[in-house]
């Protein structure tokens, strides 16, 4: 076995199925539903018992695309199914909260899946938060960066400290992201819907950041009125670590003679060690990470390596988490306590845009 190899067998890049008994039903039938959540559900072997649509027709051809035996006419049809015990929705975040507390009232729902941004603001995040609480219905939300296989792997080298104590890390976006049509009615465009991405897994790998400053500028292809285009980032963590967050959403012309040489990267740099890595999209591959360490690899780069993607394979850790949670009736990793934390690290971000400021994170208690 090589040295990639051993070295590749000391990490857990996917999680493992702990449970996978409880009926799904889905509302939404567009791209993210379609592509990833239902395709990640069947190679896991998640039980998918209906699904709705705004568009029934949408929602017949992907049930018929996927084999889900029950299609409802309308999302409260589906509430009202009663082998639906985990709602997993797709919809958008203007429309979500109502869906999400139309679940609440619902006893045979153990659990519900939300699609990030939680809600439009955080006033409403922490509601939603409370409201699910008071329920005694699980809570969840999607950030599936979590479960992206270099993501996983580098929060594992964090935690057995190869690479000592962090001092800098980095997430940079220089990629195009298709924009919903529903994003065009909103203020906030890439720090609310994508940089929240990266905001969230930065918390989940340093735990809570103490201040963020924020500055922005318009995208030059986004055609629709907004301000928060291109967004920088830059976040403090106790113990001084500083980190970079970029979302370069222009990421230069696309015309004719312009290949894409779009990518995900990130980086961590720590007293004892350095990794490295990419995301795997926009152009689907694996994802990618390497370390060095002075510790554990004598300074070597090693390269542990993997076949699953994180589009659609961190979806099997999304819903997996959230099974798991009902069968033992435990709290769900991705839980909405935390993900009001990360509303708040967007929320703070916004209130840097606007005051031109660094803002403490001691602004929003939540």
């Amino acid at each position: 076995m090589t040295t990639t190899e051993t070295d590749t067998a000391r990490f857990e890049p996917d999680v493992e199925i702990r449970a996978r008994g409880h009926g799904i039903g889905c509302l939404g039938a567009g791209m993210i539903m379609a592509e990833q959540h239902l395709v990640a559900y069947r190679h896991a072997g998640f039980p998918v018992v209906a699904i709705a649509s705004r568009t029934p027709a949408n929602a017949r051809r992907v049930a018929a695309q996927h084999g889900i035996g029950t299609v409802h006419d309308d999302p409260i049809a589906l509430l009202d199914d009663e082998r639906v015990e985990i709602l997993d929705i797709a919809y958008p975040p203007d429309q979500q909260p109502a869906l999400i507390r139309a679940a609440l009232a619902r006893p045979h729902i153990k659990a519900v899946l939300a699609q990030k941004p939680l809600a439009l603001d955080l006033d409403e995040a922490i509601a939603l938060r409370d409201e699910a609480a008071a329920a005694g219905t699980i809570l969840s939300v999607n950030q599936n960066m979590r479960f992206d296989q270099s993501i996983r792997v580098l929060k594992q080298l964090l935690d057995r400290g190869d690479l000592g104590e962090p001092v800098f890390a980095s997430i940079e976006m220089h990629a195009i992201p298709h924009w919903q049509g529903f994003l065009a009615a909103y203020d906030r465009l890439t720090l609310a819907n994508m940089s929240v991405h990266h905001l969230d897994a930065l918390r989940h790998l340093f735990g809570e950041p103490t201040e963020i400053s924020t500055v922005v500028r318009e995208d030059p292809r986004t055609e629709f009125e907004h301000t928060d285009g291109i967004v920088v980032s830059t976040l403090r963590f106790p113990g001084n670590l500083l980190a970079l967050s970029l979302e370069d959403v222009w990421s230069g012309p696309r015309e004719d003679g312009y290949p894409s040489d779009e990518y995900i990267s990130w980086r961590v740099e720590g007293t004892r060690g350095v990794a490295k890595g990419t995301i795997g999209w926009p152009d689907g591959s694996p994802s990618t990470l390497a370390y060095a360490s002075a510790d554990t690899t004598g300074g070597r780069w090693i390269t542990p390596t993997w076949d699953t993607h994180w589009f659609p394979h961190a979806f099997v850790g999304v819903m997996e988490q959230v099974q798991y949670a009902v069968a033992t009736g435990t709290a769900a990793e991705l839980s909405v306590a935390d993900n009001v934390r990360t509303m708040a690290l967007v929320e703070a971000g916004y209130r840097s845009i606007a005051e031109r400021r660094p803002v403490p994170l001691s602004e929003f208690p939540v």
